[in-house]
């Protein structure tokens, strides 16, 4: 329904302007702010909290998958590039590079780059790891014994990127890059897809953001890639959101590098590689998959706290007692389990009004807000406030009055009940703007209009075009501001024609606007 406006709403609501919507999300529930370097941002405590807990749960999953952690420099030669021609190219334009050790004083009361100090060969700030981690593999591996080679390091990468915007599309950003080399095309194909599955099934579960999967187009590949595949995610103003990548890179980075290995039979042979990520780009996937007019809504797997308590202090002799009643209820939730893992709690005993406090706690996406009154630790009570259902009809705060036995009881299965609900709504949403009844270029155009503000996604039938074929197509799209995101592996055969080549169509993709 229609929320009221109330002081304590957001500025600006995501049908007027989805874009400034999105940054007073940021603003307002603390998640990070600009540093005064372009392109990069400070991540506060909230948002680190989130990325420190999406960082935990999927560290979990790799390491499940015999997936070993490192550490590979942030500074990578210029020479490690130039030996992949593709690779290079696809990131030329979006490399840092560092070309002197020292500065010296300009005269004028700056500094100056040395010109005695200039290195013998240019360093890259880390933009990936796949050149630096060939060469360590290439030392690693000798035999077929050494295989498979699996890999992974949690970094901070940069990417100069000309047009920014926070946890999207940032210069500098953090990351996991997995990266793993086998002994043939199936062992790394099977790694590539088990990847993607893990990505997928970690969208929809901890971050309860539904997703598609599939590989993506030609054009769309990992630079230097055989075959990439994505997880696309549907955002409230209709735009798709790569939220993740798993590659198969075949021999092309085992042959420059020297990743070879003694086969079975004795003989020489390439390794095949694959590398896969995610990114804090999946903070900002949840801020425009879940958020509300009031501010952000954090599923509860992957909030920092999944419940605070906010005692109505009164600066007086009463206040004692109300704050063992609140500490009482902390210690009891803490000792119990939620998503097999110990529930997360704040006793909020800063000063201020709870009341203020709480509006606080909404923007930030609290999923559980118990505000405990005198009153309340009397008669053994608490009100409690689901951040999905923050109104009544009545356009009051909803909250519910609970014993506080009947409310420790429950605890577990309303923070569940909150994380499945965020997914279907989500998906139910999603699904409702997928269209699957355009089929032909002229009803693209319509559906993309510029009368039709937020648009969902377009799934077509295809020829799988290559080639200028492909670039045709590609151009075609541009104009219009369109991206083929990937072919979704669980869609439908197409029937009739391809629309872009008027061949018959072997595949569906989707076709939307994106970030």
């Amino acid at each position: 329904m229609n929320q009221p406006a109330i002081k304590h709403a957001l500025n600006v609501k995501r049908a007027d302007d989805f874009a400034q919507w999105y940054q007073a999300v940021i603003a307002e529930a603390e998640l990070a702010e600009e540093s005064g370097v372009r392109g990069c941002m400070v991540i506060k405590p909230w948002g680190y909290g989130i990325w420190e807990r999406i960082q935990k749960l999927m560290d979990a999953e790799i390491k499940e998958a015999g997936v070993e952690n490192c550490y590979f420099p942030l500074f990578i030669p210029l020479s490690y590039f130039t030996k992949e021609a593709e690779h290079v190219e696809g990131f030329a334009k979006e490399m840092a590079v560092v070309t002197h050790h020292r500065l010296i004083s300009d005269g004028k009361g700056g500094l100056t780059p040395d010109p005695e100090a200039k290195l013998e060969e240019p360093l890259v700030v880390r933009p990936t790891s796949e050149t630096v981690i060939g060469a360590a593999m290439s030392r690693w591996i000798q035999s077929w014994r050494d295989l498979p080679l699996l890999t992974n390091q949690w970094a901070n990468v940069v990417r100069w990127e000309m047009r920014t915007r926070m946890f999207l599309r940032t210069s500098e950003f953090l990351w996991q890059e997995g990266h793993t080399a086998h002994v043939d095309e199936a062992d790394a194909m099977k790694e590539t897809l088990r990847a993607l599955e893990m990505y997928r099934a970690f969208a929809e579960g901890p971050l309860a953001m539904p997703v598609i999967a599939g590989p993506k187009p030609e054009n769309e590949r990992f630079p230097g890639a055989v075959e990439t595949f994505s997880i696309e995610a549907m955002m409230q103003d209709g735009k798709a959101l790569q939220a993740g990548t798993s590659h198969y890179l075949g021999t092309t980075f085992a042959k420059a590098a020297g990743i070879q290995y003694q086969n079975k039979e004795g003989q020489q042979a390439l390794a095949h590689t694959t590398s896969w990520g995610v990114s804090t780009r999946l903070i900002g996937g949840v801020i425009m998959t879940h958020g509300d007019d009031d501010g952000l809504r954090v599923p509860p797997q992957v909030a920092p706290q999944q419940i605070v308590i906010l005692p109505m202090l009164r600066d007086n002799e009463g206040d004692d007692a109300l704050l063992a009643y609140c500490e009482e209820i902390r210690a009891s939730l803490v000792k119990q389990s939620v998503f097999g893992e110990r529930i997360r709690v704040l006793l909020d005993k800063r000063p201020g009004k709870a009341t203020q406090k709480r509006w606080a706690w909404v923007k930030k996406g609290m999923p559980l807000i118990l505000e405990i009154g005198g009153r309340d630790a009397e008669g053994g009570l608490v009100s409690v406030l689901r951040r999905d259902r923050l109104w009544r009809q009545d356009a009051k705060p909803n909250f519910v009055g609970q014993a506080k036995d009947d409310f420790l009881a429950s605890a577990a299965t309303e923070l569940e009940s909150i994380q499945a609900a965020l997914y279907d709504e989500a998906r139910a949403r999603r699904d409702a703007q997928i269209v699957r009844d355009v089929t032909d270029l002229e009803g693209l155009k319509g559906y993309f209009a510029e009368g039709n503000k937020y648009p969902g996604w377009v799934e077509m039938g295809w020829a799988k075009p290559t080639g200028e074929a492909l670039d045709k197509v590609v151009e075609q799209l541009k104009a219009l501001k369109l991206t083929i995101r990937n072919t979704p592996m669980d869609a439908e055969k197409p029937v009739g024609a391809c629309p872009f080549t008027g061949e018959p169509a072997v595949e569906k993709i989707l076709i939307a606007r994106s970030y």
